[in-house]
């Protein structure tokens, strides 16, 4: 299995062994060992769950430094939707836009635009018959890499275009070009994202080969620095082209309306995507035609890289995308024409649950670890560093723990040499007995 780039670290420096996190990893992708936490790289989707829970902030998403932008001849921003909701009493997109210019941007292409094109090619996508359903969207990379790892049988229901994010990059790229004359090289575009996973995303893209991001940026990074200068700008450039559609993908439930079809479900949430994905698997949502799963509570409005409250975000961004509502976008089918929007490779199983590369081993080790599991209490308390009894078993059975790493079986076990010391004490030869009283 080929190297995984991961956006979530962790700083074990700060970590106190607290186990909250191991108990919300939604892969069990967390242990905590010798008092510290460990990720295992293979399992980890980089939701960012752990990133929210964890009260010592030993979980970080690294992103690329703001200074980065300056590395280029001519720099543009990529503002994902969700930074619209981010500023109290704030309602004019083409105020944040020109905000982006004045803190270092020549440029800003609207992600919100690439989601309308985006949603357009999902509805060609539909016309053309090769869909499987119920399809799912594959704007949310955490959840592709969730089905990669979890549900490989789900696979060929992603759908197989790319992210907005993506298009928004290609696009700019050429746009630019085209109009400076600078090579595509020279041109640097940011994406400003609300969640690690899209940094995750353009190291290991998501159906193509290399990714026309050449950085991503905390929007809270971003956010700080306009704050400080948004009530300050007079000569408000008319930048924004994007509409309702585009923006309210944003929140859960924008992609499924910008569709129109009402054979759908959205989910946000990575615990409830989970649940909705295993009913899938299951057949127990055959009659549905389009699935909009995304990993974040309220969508990206809770990336745990935002800075406002995700359901103060969400309503923010609706009303922003209602004052938007007679803004139409009439380029899309061109910017369709204009890039190749498909994916050019497909998504594979990545297995982590492989117990060993011989079958006959894995078999003989899948015994010893069921074995194992029924001599646990099934408490799945968390106690011994393992997010469950299941996975304490299956650590067991790979040489990273042991039984009496379960304190009911440490106590058991002590009950027992307890025990077995009295009786040994009992059988002392007379002359080492101790005198009794």
């Amino acid at each position: 299995m080929s190297e995984y780039f991961h956006s979530v670290r962790l700083e074990k420096e700060k970590c106190k062994g607290c186990t909250n996190c191991i108990k919300r990893c939604p892969t069990e992708a967390i242990r905590v060992r010798n008092g510290k936490a460990k990720i295992i790289k293979e399992r980890c989707i980089d939701c960012g769950e752990c990133i929210r829970v964890c009260p010592y902030h030993a979980k970080k998403a690294v992103t690329d430094p703001f200074e980065d932008i300056f590395n280029y001849q001519y720099r543009v921003a990529l503002p994902a939707p969700t930074l619209y909701g981010q500023f109290k009493n704030v309602w004019d997109i083409d105020m944040i836009l020109t905000g982006l210019k004045r803190i270092g941007f020549d440029d800003v292409f609207e992600v919100a635009r690439a989601a309308e094109v985006v949603s357009l090619a999902t509805k060609r996508f539909f016309e053309s018959g090769r869909v499987k359903k119920p399809a799912i969207s594959s704007a949310c990379p955490a959840v592709v890499r969730l089905i990669s790892v979890r549900f490989p049988n789900l696979i060929d229901h992603i759908i197989p275009i790319k992210s907005p994010m993506e298009v928004a990059a290609r696009l700019a790229k050429r746009k630019i070009s085209l109009q400076t004359g600078l090579k595509q090289e020279e041109i640097g575009v940011f994406f400003i994202t609300p969640c690690a996973a899209k940094m995750t995303s353009t190291k290991v893209p998501v159906g193509s080969d290399n990714s026309f991001v050449d950085g991503v940026i905390a929007m809270k990074d971003v956010c700080l620095k306009l704050a400080a200068i948004l009530g300050k700008i007079d000569d408000v450039e008319k930048l924004s082209t994007s509409g309702m559609r585009g923006i309210c993908w944003a929140k859960s439930g924008g992609e499924s309306a910008a569709l129109g079809d009402e054979k759908n479900i959205s989910v946000d949430g990575i615990h409830h995507v989970i649940k909705v994905l295993e009913e899938l698997e299951n057949d127990k949502l055959s009659d549905m035609d389009f699935v909009e799963a995304l990993s974040c509570t309220g969508g990206c409005v809770g990336g745990p890289l935002t800075v406002e409250n995700n359901f103060v975000a969400k309503n923010r961004v609706r009303q922003i995308a209602a004052l938007n509502d007679k803004r139409d976008s009439v380029e899309e089918s061109a910017y369709l024409d204009a890039i190749d929007i498909a994916w050019t490779n497909h998504v594979t199983y990545r297995p982590v649950m492989k117990l060993d590369n011989d079958m006959i081993e894995a078999m003989k080790k899948m015994e010893i670890l069921e074995e194992i599991y029924k001599e646990l209490p099934g408490l799945d308390c968390g106690s011994c560093g393992s997010p469950s009894c299941r996975a304490l078993a299956e650590d067991i059975v790979r040489g990273f723990a042991t039984e009496t790493d379960c304190i009911f079986m440490l106590r058991e076990k002590v009950r027992t040499l307890t025990k077995e010391m009295m009786d040994l004490e009992s059988k002392m030869p007379p002359a080492f007995r101790k005198e009794e009283e």
